[in-house]
């Protein structure tokens, strides 16, 4: 049967005929019934998967593809170890299955056989544009390896035994070190790496008698900072190591690992995450922090959609709070308190960098004498990240926003029975809260203090929800003028009052006295319609709404960030092409028909 598998078409027309031998040795036929599932996303890939016959519906990042006979998918599954994509067989199918050894050794040992497939693998990508890792994958062609994430080199000299190289890897949290030896009459420079370590300890000797250069590679292998990744990961699969040492001239500038640059592939926020996790100072933090934007940006210009930016931006945001949070507080701190974001970060919401919306609980009876000086810190350092100061000092270094956890639920009470009319939106601030670092318990306790207090007051209910009418809504000449834009005044629009806060503010309301645990607002309308208290179509409308706002809400702030302007909820209608004015148009109808339920439901017009 394998001989009926052909090698006439690309990219197996460039196998040799040794590769070929191999090829038909490995492959196996497997039949799949028309409906069964040939993929699912998150498995691990252990076959290149190539059509004999029938029709394979994959799906991939938002993107629908029909697959026939000789077209084979996962490859990018198997380059970066890990399958993202479904696969349904659409009427009877047959598949060659091949062993992922196989396929990999065949992409190391023939480069013209590679660069077909990295080529076929671009160009499906520059056919799916709907997902950001996509982009950056593609652009894989073009990036040099000086632009990619380098692994700042780590030096041991070679007659160090090696536990102590160990103890020096383990420091730095480092997985390899370059190794300086001078006993053969030059300088030679060598790689040790915890797959060495794993050879030396079979050996007979103990490893503290054991000198590293005994047991380090000195072959090794370089790139100069101009080569394209592409050409890095040829190199690394034709010679099968996982690092390159990256050379200008002489100067060895850093170490490229076969993980970073699938990561770049897959995923550039991934390296990021990266950075944060390795971050031993606020610089070093500070530097993974100033490129979220630019990730942000890529994403944009991949065309993900809104919701998973937002998610994966608030992800980042929160890895960076809590790495800070522990460069600067001492263990105990970190042990009895907890850290919170709010507001939109709360609800993974968040985009552009924007107010510091963070508060901090302590556990009763734990005192820290230099809370003030760490909180002060804490708020510069994230200031010098590019988060601006909260605007009402919503921030843990004010003491409202950073006390123990029963003085805070005293305030939680006064919030909902006072007469300070900021005690309302506080409270909502609060229903926001998400913790980041340190013992969520504190949080937990806090929130269902605050829903067990909340739920059965209509009266503060009531007062939370009419907020939706804080903000007044243009005028009806301004409202029928928006779809034709006829005057010459610049007319603006405020995305965040007039457009997403009646819709965050009304569901956060309805969340609070349904006892929700959802923090984001789009989950909460969905179990708001599972409860049957707002009608599925209004849920899908305002979902829809929401996500629009937020998406001309980024593209009106990166507009600002490239003119030089501050950045504001404000935009210009102006700037807006037909589309966006008609769905604006109908942003605001199925805007004031949620406020005219919220009105109803919590007779605020009685």
């Amino acid at each position: 049967m394998t001989d009926h598998f052909s090698f006439e078409t690309a990219p197996f027309n460039e196998l040799s005929a040794t590769e070929q031998s191999q090829w038909r040795d490995a492959l196996q036929l497997q039949p799949a019934a028309p409906g069964s599932m040939l993929l699912q996303p998150g498995s691990a890939p252990e076959h290149l998967l190539i059509v004999r016959s029938g029709h394979v519906q994959l799906e991939e990042d938002g993107h629908v593809h029909v697959l026939t006979a000789g077209e084979c998918f996962h490859w990018r599954a198997l380059l970066t170890g890990l399958n993202h994509a479904s696969a349904q067989a659409l009427d009877a199918v047959q598949l060659w299955l091949l062993p992922k050894a196989t396929a990999m050794q065949a992409l190391a040992s023939n480069p013209r056989f590679g660069a077909k497939v990295f080529a076929s693998v671009a160009g499906h990508l520059a056919e799916d544009q709907e997902r950001d890792h996509n982009r950056e994958m593609m652009s894989l062609m073009l990036v040099k390896v000086k632009d990619a994430y380098l692994q700042k080199p780590i030096y041991v000299d070679g007659q160090q035994d090696i536990v102590s190289v160990c103890q020096v890897m383990s420091a730095q949290k480092a997985s390899h070190a370059l190794v300086r030896d001078e006993s053969h009459g030059a300088l030679r420079i060598g790689m040790f790496t915890t797959t060495d370590l794993r050879e030396a300890l079979l050996k007979n000797r103990a490893p503290s008698a054991l000198l590293v250069r005994d047991v380090a590679r000195f072959d090794l292998i370089s790139l100069p900072p101009e080569a394209e990744l592409f050409e890095a990961l040829l190199v690394m699969l034709r010679h099968r190591i996982h690092r390159v040492l990256v050379k200008d001239g002489d100067t060895i500038l850093g170490v490229l690992s076969q993980l970073d640059l699938m990561s770049f592939m897959s995923n550039h926020s991934h390296l990021i995450t990266l950075q944060v996790e390795q971050a031993h100072s606020i610089t070093e933090l500070q530097s993974a922090a100033l490129q979220v934007d630019d990730s942000l940006k890529m994403l944009q210009r991949g065309g993900m959609r809104i919701e998973i930016i937002s998610k994966l931006v608030s992800e980042l945001n929160s890895q960076i709070f809590a790495r800070l949070w522990a460069l600067l507080a001492p263990p105990d701190l970190l042990q009895n308190s907890c850290l919170l974001v709010m507001g939109s970060e709360g609800r993974s919401e968040q985009i552009l960098k924007t107010d510091q919306d963070n508060a901090l609980l302590l556990r009763d009876g734990f005192d820290c004498p230099d809370l003030n000086r760490i909180t002060a810190q804490f708020s510069a350092a994230l200031l010098s990240f590019g988060y601006p100061p909260c605007p009402g000092h919503i921030m843990v270094t004010n003491p409202l926003w950073c006390q123990p956890l029963t003085a805070f639920r005293q305030t939680i009470g006064q919030w909902l029975y006072g007469s300070e009319p900021e005690g309302k939106m506080n409270l909502a601030i609060f229903m926001d809260a998400r913790a980041v670092a340190g013992d969520a318990a504190l949080l937990a306790n806090a929130r269902s203090h605050a829903l067990s207090m909340a739920v059965g007051s209509d009266t503060y209910l009531a007062r939370m929800a009419s907020a939706i009418d804080q903000f007044a809504e243009p005028s009806s000449s301004w409202w029928s003028r928006l779809a034709v834009l006829g005057s010459r005044e610049p007319e603006t629009f405020d995305l965040k009052k007039i457009g997403t806060f009646p819709i965050v503010h009304g569901t956060r309301a309805l969340a609070l006295q349904y006892r929700l645990e959802p923090l984001g607002t789009a989950e909460r309308l969905q179990a708001l319609a599972q409860l049957q208290v707002l009608p599925f179509e209004l849920v899908r409308d305002l979902t829809e709404t929401l996500r629009m706002l937020m998406a001309l809400k980024l593209r009106n702030n990166l507009r600002q960030l490239s003119l030089g302007q501050p950045i504001s909820n404000l935009v210009e209608l102006s700037s807006l092409g037909k589309l966006d004015r008609d769905q604006l148009t109908d942003a605001l109808t199925i805007i004031r028909q949620f406020k005219q339920f919220i009105r109803v439901h919590y007779r605020l017009e009685s």
